[in-house]
């Protein structure tokens, strides 16, 4: 049995399962609290969906997420650790936030001041100014009103149901629409339906349907609209990378290429886990790895919650990375080309699972934010299209199918052929997302929002029958993004902290 070395001031041993960024932020909070921490990594490196990819001929990308919302919990790890967040770390505020190219030719900007927007919303589309600022008014309360319960706090101990947070989510309940869709709530506020469109993609954040997802969703837009939006210096790798040189400076451990293949088991705790370099004891175990492939391979001949496991996985992604020879000088960073037929679009994914023929189209472009991401006067396209997660279908030629379909709307909105401008390109599926960051079937969130108690059925982030065991990362509870991953790495330290 071998021993990670161990530091003479620490009063406990982790280990965690994955150096994603839910797992960067579990190592950084429990290295502060005093805890011996290592990190096994199955890649060569750190970051999980959050890494960076270089393509030929100099174009660099972020490889997953690519939108940064709620900086705070970021210079919080920071703060903690007794550092100053911007020796390490920096963002500014995008304005604009993003650029939507609707199906019908129509092109409207989401600005960072809300006022500012409403007016765009009103010359663009015709919605009067105080509907948009009425409607992201009520987000606003709805997110002030719930957050500090469901998302910062675990919805499976009863302590959690007994602090004062709670009073306020009860009060806002009969306002958070649990018995209609999200796409209801927008229908209901605008009559324009590409302004309900605008609103339903929202849905999208956390991989769900919003014809099917919960009207408490609709206060997803004031992460971006009342708090905003950001941009990190360096492309969204630069928090991994910031966060991971924090860990190091506290004394964590990082082993890559060293895939976990055994969590070990003695009666009802954990007591280490096994990889094929040897066995090593820990006194908890934390997975920032996918909750399926945890208990299916992780935990073999352990009961499995099964119930939890079945719940319908959010969507996926297939991204195309491409290096444009030329720039789009009406590009922003985030821009939305819009499908003619968003209904028949999620019925495509969730109902069919497959891709539609006609899919919205995201483009990432950081180039203009960080010139070194594309040689001169070329631009790094980000290109994703909202996937189902990987099912056995037929990939390859999904993969084609779609990518002809995207070269031709985007040749159409912008009034130029793409194809002929494409100098690298590097394409990323679910298989490809699954096998490189164990998230299962490739979807990107763990289960979908597509039911009102979707937050309840989600994984705990610690075990109800393994003592010492943790779960953090996009497929447990609060959910995924980068905010939630983080909160979530919150919350099992609060949880630890509570229980040793």
């Amino acid at each position: 049995m071998s021993h990670p070395s161990a530091s003479p001031a620490a009063t406990s041993s982790t280990a965690i399962i994955g150096a994603g960024i839910g797992g960067i932020a579990t190592a950084v909070r429990l290295a502060v609290a005093g805890h011996r921490v290592v990190v096994f990594e199955a890649q060569e490196s750190f970051g999980g969906k959050m890494h960076q990819l270089e393509l030929p001929g100099g174009y660099r990308f972020d490889g997953g997420p690519s939108l940064f919302t709620l900086p705070h919990l970021v210079d919080e790890l920071f703060r903690l650790a007794g550092r100053e967040p911007r020796d390490y770390f920096r963002y500014q505020r995008l304005d604009p936030i993003t650029e939507y190219f609707f199906a019908d030719g129509t092109r409207l900007t989401a600005w960072a001041d809300e006022e500012k927007f409403a007016q765009e919303v009103e010359a663009r589309l015709g919605t009067p100014a105080a509907d948009v600022r009425a409607f992201l008014a009520r987000s606003g309360r709805a997110y002030d009103a719930t957050a500090g319960t469901f998302l910062h706090k675990s919805l499976h101990k009863a302590g959690t149901y007994l602090s004062p947070e709670v009073l306020k989510a009860l009060a806002a309940l009969p306002r958070l629409g649990l018995t209609n869709t999200m796409h209801q709530r927008h229908q209901a506020a605008f009559a324009d339906p590409r302004l309900v469109q605008l609103f339903d993609r929202f849905a999208t954040y956390n991989g769900s349907d919003p014809y099917q997802a919960p009207a408490t969703l609709s206060m997803i837009p004031h992460l971006e609209h009342g708090i905003g939006a950001f941009y990190p210096e360096g492309g969204i790798y630069a928090i991994a990378q910031s966060l991971v040189r924090l860990a190091r400076e506290l004394g964590v451990e990082f082993r890559y290429r060293e895939p976990v293949q055994e969590i070990l088991v003695q009666g009802s705790r954990v007591t280490g886990l096994r990889t094929d370099q040897g066995s090593y004891t820990f006194d908890q175990v934390v997975s920032n790895m996918d909750v399926v492939p945890t208990y299916r391979h992780l935990l073999a001949g352990q009961p499995a919650p099964e119930r939890t496991l079945a719940q319908p996985r959010s969507s996926s992604a297939l991204i195309f990375y491409w290096g444009i020879g030329r720039r789009f000088p009406e590009l922003g960073v985030h821009n939305i080309f819009f499908s003619g037929d968003y209904k028949r679009e999620f019925e495509a994914i969730f109902q069919e699972q497959t891709v539609a023929t006609d899919p919205t189209v995201y483009v990432n472009i950081t180039s203009g934010h960080t010139p070194t991401d594309a040689p001169v006067g070329h631009e790094n396209w980000f290109v994703m299209i909202n996937v189902p997660h990987d099912q056995g279908q037929d990939w390859p030629a999904l993969v084609a199918r779609t990518r002809t379909a995207v070269l031709a709307r985007l040749s159409q909105a912008l009034g130029t052929e793409l194809a002929p401008l494409i100098r690298a390109e590097h394409v990323w599926d679910p298989p490809g997302i699954a096998a490189r960051t164990s998230s299962f079937g490739g979807a990107l969130y763990g289960s979908s929002s597509n039911n009102a108690l979707a937050a309840f059925l989600r994984h705990p982030n610690f075990s109800g029958r393994l003592k010492g065991l943790y779960f953090c990362g996009g497929s447990v509870h609060p959910g995924g993004g980068i905010p939630l991953c983080l909160l979530s790495a919150h919350i099992v330290s609060d949880l630890m902290k509570s229980e040793t």
